[in-house]
């Protein structure tokens, strides 16, 4: 198959991709079309099929791997494919990773890094707490290392939540050895539960797409939950830690206008916030520079999430 990074207009291509999207509109003629938006790791293709007619077309859905043949167009400056034959592709012709968006790091690896740093928390409840679920929850770590940590913006793959998590933990671990009047194994406990809520937040891949409990609450109150929840069956769990942990976990968005129900009141609070945004814009910032072709001293345009226009360092 060719990868949807590498097509390029004017080129006719067979193989089986991803349909992470499809619908039947009507044109202005009144006609039906088919509408599809195609997947594979390297990323999404705008697919239309004029002529519903042919065999197989509308026998797939979305969520379905398709075998398609179609020509790659330039449709208002970006790539569009004109889909000629479409069906649904038969089990074991495909592998999911050719598909999905996956971390560049090695996943086991990654945690068990994050599971060294929770094995060093000191404090006896935090630690029973960030055991029970990272330790000794399999099913719990097994959905943790696959899941994504957005549906777009920054970590949008599978293992993403992770490496989100193990970057923005690692800051907080070097932030408390630098500055010793923060309460690490608070800072390390929070930033480790910080995003756990994301796991119910966005629904795993292939549709990593919002919930309903998502939409209707978000990953932070839903993380405040957990750790709530969680902290009632800890035997002697103290009241006012219980209170900073989970105000940490409120406040880590740092500003009321990006989603946090509370700004940083603790100190611990601030510095996670930091951390998490100082992780969150360098991925935002290096996957806006992964543009196909783009040359060290290229400047890129603007960038609406950096709100700046950006740069490939020399």
């Amino acid at each position: 198959m060719r990868f949807i990074e590498t097509l390029r207009e004017g080129e006719r291509i067979s193989g089986i991709y991803f349909c992470k999207y499809k619908t039947i509109a009507v044109a202005k003629n009144g006609k039906e079309y088919g509408n599809v938006i195609l997947q594979d790791k390297t990323g999404t293709l705008d697919g239309k099929i004029w002529d519903l007619s042919s065999a197989g077309i509308r026998e797939f859905d979305t969520m379905d791997y398709i075998e398609i043949k179609g020509d790659v167009t330039v449709f208002n400056g970006s790539l569009q494919l004109n889909i000629k034959e479409a069906r649904k592709a038969d089990e074991g012709t495909y592998s999911e990773n050719d598909y999905m968006p996956v971390s560049e790091k090695d996943i086991d690896m990654m945690y068990e890094e994050l599971s060294a740093i929770i094995l060093d928390i000191k404090e006896e409840h935090l630690a029973a707490l960030a055991r029970r679920f990272f330790i000794e929850d399999k099913d719990f770590i097994a959905k943790f290392k696959r899941h994504s940590a957005a549906k777009r913006v920054h970590h949008g793959f599978i293992g993403g939540l992770l490496e989100h998590t193990l970057g923005v933990t690692k800051l907080c671990v070097t932030l408390a050895e630098n500055y010793p009047y923060l309460n690490r194994d608070l800072l390390v406990t929070a930033a480790v539960f910080h995003d756990i809520g994301k796991i119910y937040e966005i629904s795993s891949f292939p549709e990593n797409d919002y919930t309903d409990a998502g939409q209707l609450l978000g990953h932070i109150v839903m993380g405040c939950e957990i750790i709530g929840r969680a902290v009632s069956e800890i035997s002697g769990f103290p009241v006012v830690l219980a209170r900073e942990l989970k105000h940490c976990v409120l406040a880590h968005h740092g500003e009321f206008e990006y989603g946090s129900p509370k700004k940083p009141a603790l100190i611990e609070a601030l510095a996670l916030h930091y951390a998490d945004d100082l992780d969150a814009k360098l991925e935002t910032f290096k996957e806006a520079l992964n543009v196909p072709g783009a040359q060290a001293g290229d400047w890129l345009g603007f960038n609406k999430m950096l709100d700046s226009n950006i740069r490939k360092t020399l």
